[in-house]
């Protein structure tokens, strides 16, 4: 069975695992980040891991999920908020001098949806379409197994969708896009507005025992989440939606009320026909995406 790499980097932890043509992770690497330090240091980080994780084997090829913005088709990372310094990064013909290897990069969400698609929850539906709600919201549509990146590799990326014209701003996204009003981020700056210091998590927390304003925020956020879906079963019709992302450990508070208020903004003869999901990978889902990208 033929081998390939999958590196998940991310602005806290690396990830890089040695994975099967059928997803299953062999063996795996995990370290910080140390996203302070700058590129030139997680780069040589990243080179020692895949060549440990490599050892005599001989693989595919090397892929990367890391966050945007980025070119997948140059393989240059353009400053992501969460990586100082990555200021128009050639990453992938970095790696490919050093390592001697293919090597593909492209955004950490769209190599999550494609695992999701592979192997976790979207398996054996024709169309997927994978959405992260978690710090920010990021999505990847999987169309016959390969992922649909669009006419410059932006295509999926909904957290900029506009749901609320003239609402809140967040980083360098629009005004009232969603990521502003339902990512985790969203709910937990909603919350210390109504006085709920702790974040997301305690405003669920708060939630889940009756807690009538903290349920409000959630109501909001899942309200505003739904408006995305729908926009997307109109535009797309995917088979299957699959949510994933920190939020989702909330499931049991987020998925029902969720798929209800889908149902509410698509016509009529659509709502029997949506499915909407939990991801099955966790964190896994990523690093094994990214092994993927190598065709």
């Amino acid at each position: 069975m033929s081998l390939r790499i999958g590196v998940d980097l991310g602005g806290t932890n690396l990830r890089v695992a040695l994975v099967q043509e059928d997803g299953k992770i062999i063996r795996d690497l995990e370290r910080k980040t140390e996203a302070e330090k700058g590129p030139e240091y997680i780069i040589g980080m990243m080179v020692e891991m895949i060549r440990d994780i490599k050892g005599r084997e001989f693989v595919k090829g090397v892929g990367i999920g890391c966050p945007g913005p980025l070119d997948p088709r140059t393989g240059v990372i353009y400053n992501p908020p969460n990586l100082p310094g990555w200021n128009s990064i050639p990453l992938a013909s970095m790696l490919e001098k050093s390592l001697s290897e293919q090597v593909r990069v492209d955004n950490d969400a769209n190599a999550a949806a494609l695992a999701e698609a592979k192997f976790g929850a979207g398996v054996g539906a024709e169309s997927v379409y994978y959405i992260t709600v978690s710090t920010g919201i990021g999505g990847g549509f999987v169309l016959d197994g390969s992922l649909f990146q669009g006419a410059t590799g932006y295509a999926g990326e909904i957290g900029n969708m506009i749901i609320l014209p003239g609402g809140p701003t967040h980083n360098s996204l629009n005004a009232g896009a969603l990521e502003s009003l339902a990512s985790g981020t969203a709910i937990g700056m909603a919350g210390r507005k109504a006085g709920i210091a702790e974040g997301a998590e305690e405003v669920f927390r708060l939630a889940s025992i009756g807690d009538i304003t903290a349920q409000g925020i959630i109501n909001d956020a899942i309200n505003y989440l739904s408006i995305g879906i729908a926009n997307l079963v109109h535009s797309v019709n995917p088979s299957i939606f699959v949510l994933g992302g920190g939020v989702m450990k909330a499931e049991s508070q987020v998925l029902d009320p969720l798929k209800e208020k889908v149902k509410s903004y698509v016509y009529p003869r659509l709502r029997d026909t949506i499915t909407i999901v939990p991801a099955s990978l966790g964190s896994k889902a990523g690093v094994i995406g990214a092994a993927f990208l190598i065709n």
